[in-house]
């Protein structure tokens, strides 16, 4: 026996030989394997230790590693699923062109979650995925093969819309151009947490707010050059210089000058995107319909404007608390203070929407105003006549 097998030994490392290499036992590893596949902590702990005690100091393959794995779980009675030891077996590779990932259960279902599916139902979905590449014994999936298998998953538990939503937006994941989603609407009608949630779900990295639009524009701005910035969008008629027109309403007034002035900050950040080729969802009050010239990024990017609305008040005093205990700045009586003037600026605001076609969704219920935005997006990508004739998958 050589100095450094010696060594090996008395220290009571276990390593690991496959066709890569060799590579030592990690007892972490094991237990989150065994976590995947339904054991708890307690269990999956127990018999990580017994497989190190097991085998401590020796040199092991992986298909011993995980024949000692499958024996410890039999003797204890655990019972697992027949995949229970997936990740001591070969893995399913993933292809495209010259590339190749592991597939994963979580990236195929948050892929699904494009066709405006619940989380528990895609997860449901990419397991049965799963579960029918292991029984097959495939170890490599073309890419395409796999999106096709769950159009047919989802086609087959009766979702055809669901179907062609999740196709829809496959066909957005590598764009020419990027897919620009504004979601607009009045202080506290729950945009940002929307948003947030609709880019989780799309896989979209990029999310943007006007509120850090008009921060960095009161940095370079003083109030004397440009008051209505430099005061909510719900008090900006009480900014110091705001000169109202006789006969207009000066909440509504004043919002929109800070609007049309955030707007700069709102064509940059369009810019950047397109430049960049960068999917973005963007959420402000200062997305007015109408007042941003969207028609100049109809050749460069797939733009989808959505409006935001909370019609009880009750929702909005509820929402103000909930914003209140995450951001102590923002006390919720001052929002409460002035829900009068909110309610003008979403009546102004839902006024415009139904002038220039802006489609609108009350936010009864986060959920399902997630899956509603979810569903608007895709569909309407879906209906663009520049896909005609190209292969969805």
């Amino acid at each position: 026996m050589s100095q450094s097998e010696e060594g090996k030994r008395d220290s009571g490392r276990i390593v690991v030989e496959d066709a890569g290499g060799t590579r030592p036992f990690m007892r972490g590893i094991l237990i989150h394997s065994l976590l995947s596949q339904g054991l708890s902590f307690e269990d999956a702990y127990a018999v990580a230790n017994e497989v190190r005690d097991a085998l401590r100091g020796r040199t092991v393959s992986r298909e011993a590693l995980g024949a000692a794995v499958a024996g410890i779980v039999k003797e204890s009675g655990l019972e697992p699923d027949p995949t229970a030891l997936a990740p001591l077996t070969p893995e399913i590779a993933v292809t495209h062109d010259d590339d190749a990932t592991p597939f994963s259960k979580g990236i195929l279902s948050q892929s699904l979650l494009a066709a405006a599916v619940e989380p528990a139902e895609a997860w449901e979905v990419a397991r049965s995925i799963e579960e029918r590449l292991v029984r097959e014994g495939r170890r490599v999936v073309e890419r395409r093969e796999l999106r096709r298998l769950a159009y047919e998953a989802l086609e087959g538990a009766d979702r055809k819309r669901a179907a062609l939503r999740y196709l829809a937006w496959r066909r957005f994941q590598e764009p020419e151009r990027p897919v620009l989603i504004l979601l607009g609407g009045a202080p506290g009608v729950g945009k940002t947490s929307l948003a947030l949630e609709v880019a989780h779900r799309l896989g979209i990295g990029r999310v943007m707010s006007t509120d850090a639009i008009r921060q960095v524009m009161r940095i370079m701005l003083s109030p004397d050059l440009m008051p209505a910035i430099h005061a909510s969008s719900y008090a900006a008629w009480t900014a110091e210089g705001f000169d109202p027109t006789p006969g207009a309403d000066p909440v509504v007034e004043a919002f929109t000058d800070q609007a049309s002035a955030v707007a700069v900050g709102v064509k940059a950040l369009l810019d950047r995107a397109v430049e960049e080729n960068a999917s973005m969802v963007l959420d402000g009050v200062s997305l007015l319909p109408g007042r941003l010239d969207l028609d100049a990024y109809r050749e460069r990017a797939y733009v989808v404007f959505l409006m935001v609305a909370t019609f009880d008040s009750d929702a909005f005093k509820s929402r103000f608390k909930r914003r209140a205990k995450g951001e102590k700045a923002r006390t919720p009586h001052r929002y409460i203070e002035n829900l009068d003037a909110i309610v003008r600026i979403q009546e102004y605001i839902l006024e415009l929407a139904e002038t220039h076609d802006v489609p609108i969704v009350e936010n009864l219920s986060f959920d399902r105003s997630v899956l509603s935005i979810i569903r608007q997006v895709t569909e309407t990508l879906a209906k663009l006549e520049v896909t005609d004739g190209v292969d969805p998958l």
